[in-house]
């Protein structure tokens, strides 16, 4: 059984509260194995910045009720892009045209990616 506080369940929680609010193409990567900034990065998308605000808003919310571990949050007002840094997870919500013009997945492709659809997971090794 996982602890609650561990990562692998923290990453699950934080992907099922950003499918509950309608967030798209959410995925997971882990990157501990290539640094020590932190240990995975959870990547989803919005329709238009009022959704990534309210998506950022939720996880908050979330975080906040676990009493998970919240170091900061970069581009919240212009909403186009968010950082949101939970210290071992760090989650980026982008609206679809950002998350295309950056590219973070591609500058992660040795990482174990998890796809996140409704309640279901699938596993693929780049």
């Amino acid at each position: 059984m996982q602890n609650q506080n561990s990562v692998e369940n923290k990453v699950e929680n934080i992907a099922n509260w950003l499918l509950e609010k309608k967030a798209k193409d959410v995925v997971s990567i882990d990157i501990s194995e290539f640094g020590s900034i932190t240990d995975v990065i959870i990547i989803a998308s919005s329709l238009n910045p009022r959704h990534n605000q309210a998506l950022a808003d939720f996880v908050l919310e979330k975080v906040s009720e676990n009493k998970w571990e919240y170091l900061g949050m970069e581009g919240y007002k212009p909403g186009n892009w968010i950082l949101i840094d939970l210290n071992e997870i760090i989650v980026h919500l982008f609206l679809e045209e950002t998350r295309e013009f950056y590219n973070i997945e591609g500058l992660w492709r040795g990482a174990k990616k998890t796809f996140f659809e409704s309640k279901e997971m699938t596993h693929e090794e780049f």
